[in-house]
């Protein structure tokens, strides 16, 4: 099993936004804007284009899509800083 490299919030989101953006399943305005990681699995939230009502949209099914895949791929190779408060 190879060594996770630690990486800040920060510097995920921006890789992470990255891999969206060259997502063959990429709709304009989705973004992660942030994540945890719990078990050693990076969990990233954004937008999920919910209506007025909180129902989802045809873009919800594709946020989670692409957010899923996130943390099936980057949660084998990064780890979160755990920085000290």
């Amino acid at each position: 099993m190879t060594e996770k490299k630690s990486i800040s919030e920060f510097e995920l989101l921006l890789i992470a936004n990255q891999v969206i953006q060259e997502n063959e399943n990429y709709i304009e305005g989705i973004r992660a804007t942030s994540v945890t990681e719990k078990d050693d699995v990076l969990i990233f939230k954004g937008d999920y284009f919910l209506d007025e009502q909180g129902i989802p949209t045809e873009k919800t099914m594709a946020v989670f899509n692409i957010f899923k895949y996130l943390a099936l791929h980057l949660s084998k190779e990064f780890t979160l800083e755990h920085t000290v408060h």
